[in-house]
């Protein structure tokens, strides 16, 4: 079988503990009170997906759903408006999981907008019924911008998997 390029190099197993510190982190990014932009991208989305991506048995919508609603009791938003958007979120990473990383970086982040994008319509469209503003249209550059980290993402989440388990200079792997 031809292999491509994306799938040539073996991974060791994730670090339970390090995709909770990735997840916690990404939280943490996303709760720094920068000035909240409709344009600015959700780090914890972005880190969800890949997660759903690459470890669909150890993060699954739960997690999303547990997130989600973190994020909406910090930014004081409907409750569930983000657990909604990030548990669609994950879905669609989890429906992906097989077919995404056979593919490049970049055509990974192009398969990957239009989740980004479907879960800020959602957000959206849930914040609007209930009486919410309307962000701008800014707030379509957001799911741009996500994906736009989707490499940054991945090359970063996947380093510590890409070492090698015992360092051996006669192991050709």
């Amino acid at each position: 079988m031809i292999m491509p390029r994306a799938a040539e190099k073996l991974l060791l197993p994730a670090n339970p503990w390090f995709i909770a510190f990735t997840l916690i982190v990404a939280l943490m990014i996303d709760m720094v009170p920068v000035g909240r932009v409709a344009a600015m991208p959700d780090v914890l989305a972005v880190v969800l997906v890949f997660w759903g991506v690459h470890q669909p048995r150890r993060i699954g919508l739960l997690w999303a759903f547990v997130f989600g609603l973190a994020v909406d009791v910090h930014d004081g938003a409907l409750l569930g408006q983000h657990a909604l958007a990030y548990s669609g979120l994950c879905f669609g990473g989890i429906m992906l999981h097989r077919r995404l990383p056979w593919f490049a970086l970049g055509a990974q982040a192009i398969q990957v907008l239009p989740l980004f994008f479907a879960a800020h319509v959602l957000a959206l469209i849930v914040r609007l019924i209930v009486g919410g503003m309307w962000p701008g249209w800014g707030v379509l550059l957001a799911p741009v911008f996500e994906a736009m980290l989707w490499p940054v993402a991945s090359v970063l989440l996947l380093a510590p998997q890409r070492r090698a388990p015992d360092r051996d200079a006669h192991r050709p792997l």
